[in-house]
């Protein structure tokens, strides 16, 4: 953290009260170019057109009269491109794209504010913060469910919540710390600069583009006043028993102790959500028995073990160790396995024709780049069946290269690949003994 936002930093935390009403300041030059430098080379130009190579190339001018239009009110956002991704449901997100020197603002403007709001955010928040990660929060949940007494699950899912967030209560939460008119004046050009579909500008009253630099910190500070202080305040003031939770933006796990407890918060977590505007997902949302405790319950009913549930891309499940002691197990979610294969699959077909040595390149990269994030404890079976599935679209793409290409079998193919090794399945993410950070 640079030194004046670190000085920033240490007033947000000295005082929790303090309403910061200078703030502008600190998007200098430096900042914009921290920004800048953040950006990905290869991403997609917004609605005018500039990519980075072509900003780039009179750098230091363009930076300083950006900085000169913010700080004399002339800087205007242009609108956000809208484009569509697919989902793993069939259905299609929308994602946003702004131009490349709304983007730069936004992430001087976003570092700025989370100097500010890093003082403010609760420990079991782990989404799109500096120094926090997905596989952090992973062993968070982990840690709650192996050492607390949690017997029930709340896996909720808010549904489209960043096309639904309120401009004005997200205006009003922003003020609660920032009192420079002009950085609210920034936000509220952002969300009100509306989108340019099929070359048609629509106006927007609701949501944050998916896609824009500042969208992950408004989140985050929309569910810190909307969820977690209430979920924290609720658990002191109702609670008769342990309640942890662990979220990442808007993807969030309530761990319960006690049954009665679980089902009054959920009623009441629909209630806090409508009052803002937002709803749970009730085909995505449950709650189910899980835990130690649950598991030897269900055991001595005769029924199955618990039911299993999904978090940032794993399955969580209750299994046994080796001498029969109770963990919990995490593996790849199926669905995003047979996502990223399709995906592999329509790639490798256009590349076909490459040279081997480039061919091995990239489904090396495929593998290691899987590995770094789903290599935790107990998914080597998943991540050895992801090898193998990657293994059979290779061969299968070798052998359509030619006619003569077909009469190669397995045995040729195993040689190939013992002169150019695919890399084997690893475990990249052991759990560590230090305590992780949960709620």
């Amino acid at each position: 953290m640079p030194f004046n936002l670190a000085r920033v930093n240490a007033a947000a935390h000295a005082a929790v009260q303090t309403r910061f009403t200078a703030l502008l300041h600190h998007v200098d030059v430096e900042a914009l170019e921290r920004a800048f430098r953040r950006q990905k080379r290869r991403a997609s130009a917004g609605v005018d057109g500039m990519t980075v190579a072509d900003y780039e190339r009179d750098l230091e001018v363009n930076l300083r009269d950006l900085c000169t239009r913010v700080h004399t009110g002339r800087y205007r956002p242009q609108p956000v491109r809208r484009v569509y991704i697919p989902k793993a449901d069939g259905g299609q997100r929308p994602l946003g794209v702004p131009t490349l020197e709304d983007k730069i603002v936004q992430g001087a403007v976003a570092e700025t504010l989370s100097a500010v709001y890093e003082a403010d955010f609760l420990g079991f928040s782990y989404g799109f913060r500096p120094g926090r990660s997905p596989h952090q929060a992973l062993s968070s949940l982990h840690t709650a469910i192996m050492s607390q007494r949690v017997n029930w699950v709340l896996d909720a899912d808010i549904r489209s919540f960043f096309d639904a967030v309120d401009h004005a209560w997200l205006l009003r939460m922003l003020a609660h710390r920032i009192a420079d008119h002009r950085v609210l004046r920034l936000v509220r050009m952002w969300l009100e600069a509306g989108i340019l579909e099929s070359g048609e500008w629509h106006e927007t009253d609701r949501g944050t583009p998916q896609g824009a630099g500042i969208s992950p910190l408004l989140a985050n500070i929309v569910l810190h006043y909307v969820l977690d202080l209430w979920v924290h305040q609720w658990r002191r003031r109702h609670a008769r028993g342990r309640v942890s939770i662990v979220r990442y933006a808007d993807d969030f796990v309530i761990g319960f102790e006690s049954s009665i407890d679980a089902r009054r918060m959920m009623a009441e977590l629909k209630e806090r959500l409508t009052r803002f505007g937002l709803s749970l997902h009730e085909d995505k949302t449950r709650l189910i028995e899980f835990g130690r405790f649950a598991a030897a319950t269900r055991e001595k009913r005769g029924e199955r073990r618990p039911e299993t549930f999904a978090f940032l891309g794993f399955t969580h499940y209750c299994g046994r160790t080796r001498d029969g002691r109770f963990i919990v197990k995490h593996k790849t979610q199926s669905h995003r396995l047979t996502r990223k294969l399709t995906a592999v699959r329509q790639e490798a077909w256009r590349l076909m024709h490459t040279p081997l040595a480039e061919q091995h390149r990239w489904y090396a990269s495929i593998l290691r780049g899987h590995y770094g994030y789903f290599g935790l404890p107990h998914n080597w079976r998943s991540l050895n069946a992801f090898r193998q599935d990657i293994r059979r679209i290779w061969f299968n793409c070798l052998r359509r290269r030619s006619q003569k290409s077909r009469r190669m079998g397995w045995d040729w193919f195993e040689a190939l690949t013992a002169c150019l090794p695919l890399p084997p399945p690893r475990i990249t993410h052991p759990w560590t003994p230090r305590a992780a950070q949960c709620g």
